[in-house]
């Protein structure tokens, strides 16, 4: 359940012309609410940016977006120590057809939600992951972004249904390893960390940044490039991360075992002091 709003206060419905409705045709973010303020802000806003340009939509106002997210909290009934809010933006009505013009201006929207978190065994002692069969299309000429279309990522998280496994890894069609439905993957190699190549398909979490930008920071560097299903495999740790979570180690994908090994601890550490606090278990 969550609480919805536009620039003019709550709504309970949109326009059934809507181009995000009827095409997925827009954007959104999904940015953890933290003791009352949206974490890795910057961040969104980037992701943000480039997504507009992409979709030829006028990015609306960063102070805007900011305004509106400070009244969404604030008319919400969700706790501001610990929330999510989610920025919609989309196309708007316009003429039926997938043709359109640039849109000056689009829709904006701001869900507000509770925060929902695995247990503080999750970050101790790993979670249990599984590959699913649902593979990603490429190349995607949306590669990188956070579009209202996810129906990929809808069905790979249906092959968790009933399972209790927390999250569902996805290959691209070539087989090569790309991220889980809500998360990106990292992997440890003879001490080295390496991160799959998102350059034809899946999505840049904005949590993946931050992992890659506070290890260069302590002159750890990210080795990004194509992970094949036997380099997993061959692994010696593996961790997923997103906006919400901040990172969690990976013990099992199918068959496979794996420890909560050093450098993943370290790295969670590293997360913990940047302001991740919820890698402080």
């Amino acid at each position: 359940m969550s609480d919805w709003f536009d620039a003019d206060g709550p709504v309970e419905s949109v326009n059934i012309g809507d181009r995000g409705f009827q095409y997925g045709d827009g954007l959104f973010e999904t940015i953890a609410i933290r003791d009352g303020q949206p974490r890795l802000w910057n961040y969104h806003m980037d992701r943000m940016t480039l997504g507009c340009e992409r979709l030829a939509l006028a990015r609306p106002a960063e102070a805007d977006l900011r305004a509106g997210v400070t009244s969404a909290l604030q008319r919400s009934g969700f706790c501001k120590d610990a929330c999510v809010v989610k920025l919609v933006v989309t196309a708007g009505g316009g003429a039926r057809g997938y043709g359109r013009a640039p849109v000056d201006e689009p829709s904006v929207y701001f869900g507000v939600s509770a925060a929902t978190l695995p247990g503080k065994e999750s970050w101790r002692d790993g979670i249990e992951t599984l590959l699913c069969a649902t593979r990603l299309a490429a190349p995607s000429a949306t590669a990188g972004l956070k579009t209202l279309n996810r129906l990929e990522q809808v069905l790979a998280r249906s092959e968790l249904a009933g399972t209790g496994i927390f999250e569902g890894l996805t290959m691209d069609a070539e087989g090569e390893v790309i991220c889980g439905t809500m998360s990106n993957l990292f992997v440890v190699h003879d001490g080295k960390l390496r991160t799959p190549s998102l350059a034809r398909c899946g999505v840049e979490g904005v949590m993946r940044r931050h992992v890659i930008t506070s290890l260069a920071e302590q002159g750890i560097r990210t080795d990004i490039r194509s992970i094949t299903l036997a380099d997993m495999n061959n692994s010696d740790e593996i961790f997923i991360c997103n906006s919400q979570f901040g990172m969690l180690p990976v013990r099992r994908c199918m068959d496979r075992l794996w420890p909560v090994g050093r450098v993943t601890r370290e790295i969670m550490a590293v997360l913990a002091d940047s302001g991740i606090a919820e890698c402080r278990w």
